[in-house]
């Protein structure tokens, strides 16, 4: 069984990924009992697959002459949220971002350098070994060392309050013997990962099509920490925003996770080509897709999504490198030396995303969309791509490129997302507030459990924001709940 092996601690968090992990470290390097929950059989949770973080004024910025204003970075993301970001948040998020960088190499998380992400700026440190080595690797064993006691398949389920509102106890459960017990605690940190896998929610409380999302993530994110929170009296504050990226390919024989590699995962869904919707019509400048959550925007304004492909640029692609990739899974510029492979065999697997034709007209009777309508769509595409000019969508001619060298191919795309983001009101020092915005004491949200870092889309202009903030919110509240207790002491002596 997975019970703790003490009745009290100083703390109590919920969840191992970048935030809770971080939180119980820090709270543990400042000398409190730490009882860290893990309700899967792993730790980790969604940080595992993630690839960096963002920062400006990093060393690694300075070593490689990468100037970004830290103020710049705030007005454009609260302006870029239309404002419902906090800019108090993000000030003390962008003032600590290099710290946070520090902090990690410090605990022994080794980078590979700092890059851009589509036409962002180049503020995603890339840690070495993607975000399982910095788990696993390096914050856990410090953790461990720290005397951080770490259960997993051991969830929190309920938290208690006394007569002044303050946090004084949680329920924990071992999620194999479903045995339920009350842990004593004045702080409790949570930090679950949002709830882009509790289907019911994600209907509930946002606006996008549940059956067009594909969930790339652990699968763990199922609401856990913020209905508790809820249940305790906490405000819900920022609900309705996932991040998405992009096009996605969705093979029901295989785990979503299994695509961020795929080349013609890439070729199909992250390139500024040709997308038409089920009509068979253009909607959009393609070249959106670098700005992924954008590219996920724009997808949802049609019913079904497809691009189409020609095998000239096909060629183009495993020759020359791809106009845009996936994160460091497929870098931009990579040369597609796998993609023609990857899509014979999805054609011969007679795949149900996947449609090839010799003419554009057999390609649109094997999609289900009106013949004449994509025909007049790639026809027109072609004469913009001959003059250089798109009159219908304002698209740069670098992107233009015709379709008309067959085979064919046209690919459904679903809406790929990583995680949600927001769910608890929180101060800069992320503590949680109830709905008179007064502050719950000993209660502490971090990550993707808490609001106001973005509007109703997420920012990948300023790459690695998300990951980034699970670090640093993770810090901050133990720092803050270390405080809170030493404080609390003081008063009780």
């Amino acid at each position: 069984m997975s019970i703790p092996s003490e009745k009290s601690y100083d703390v109590v968090v919920a969840g191992t990924g970048a935030a809770g992990m971080s939180a119980a470290l820090t709270a543990a390097q400042q000398g409190l009992k730490v009882l860290l929950l893990e309700k899967g059989h792993t730790t980790g949770g969604s940080s595992n697959y993630t690839e960096g973080l963002f920062a400006v004024d990093s060393y690694l910025q300075k070593a490689a002459g990468i100037k970004v204003s830290g103020t710049a970075v705030l007005k454009e993301e609260v302006a870029y949220s239309k404002y419902k970001a906090d800019s108090r948040i993000w000030r003390k998020y962008v003032d600590a971002s290099a710290d946070n960088v520090q902090w990690l190499a410090d605990q022994g998380v080794e980078y590979e350098g700092v890059q851009a992400m589509g036409d962002g700026e180049a503020t995603w440190h890339i840690y070495k070994g993607m975000g399982n080595q910095v788990i696993h690797g390096a914050l856990q064993p410090k953790a461990e060392a720290a005397g951080v006691e770490i259960l997993t398949s051991t969830s929190a389920q309920g938290l208690h309050r006394d007569d002044q509102g303050a946090i004084v106890a949680v329920d924990v459960k071992d999620e194999e013997s479903g045995k339920t017990v009350e842990i004593q605690t004045p702080a409790v940190v949570l930090a679950t990962g949002g709830y882009l896998n509790n289907p019911e929610m994600m209907k509930d409380l946002t606006s996008y099509d549940t059956s067009r999302l594909i969930p790339v993530s652990s699968g763990k994110g199922t609401g856990d920490g913020l209905q508790m929170a809820w249940q305790a009296g906490a405000k819900q504050s920022g609900t309705g925003t996932a991040m998405l990226f992009g096009g996605y390919l969705k093979d029901p024989d295989e785990p979503a996770f299994k695509f961020m590699g795929s080349q013609m995962n890439a070729a199909a869904g992250q390139q500024p080509l040709l997308w038409v919707n089920e009509k068979g019509e253009r909607f959009v400048d393609e070249s959106v897709v670098y700005n992924f959550s954008y590219a996920g925007n724009a997808m949802y304004t049609q019913n079904a999504v497809y691009s189409v492909l020609d095998q000239g640029v096909i060629d183009r692609m495993a020759k020359d490198g791809n106009f845009m990739g996936l994160g460091v899974y497929v870098k931009r510029g990579e040369k597609m030396t796998q993609l023609q492979d990857e899509i014979d065999a999805a054609v011969a697997a007679n795949k149900p995303f996947i449609f090839k034709a010799d003419t554009i007209e057999e390609l649109a009777q094997k999609m289900g969309m009106p013949v004449d309508q994509l025909t007049q769509t790639v026809s027109r595409y072609n004469q913009a791509a001959a003059a250089g000019v798109d009159d219908e969508f304002g698209k740069d001619a670098q992107y233009l490129v015709p379709v008309n060298d067959g085979p064919y191919y046209g690919f459904k795309l679903y809406t790929g997302a990583f995680c949600t983001m927001g769910g608890l009101q929180v101060t800069p020092d992320n503590e949680v507030v109830d709905d008179a915005g007064q502050v719950i004491p000993g209660l502490y949200a971090a990550g993707n459990d808490s609001s106001g870092l973005v509007g109703d889309t997420y920012g990948p202009n300023m790459p690695g924001t998300c990951v980034g903030y699970a670090f640093y919110s993770g810090r901050n509240a133990g720092q803050t709940l270390a405080n809170y207790l030493k404080k609390a002491e003081v008063s009780a002596s």
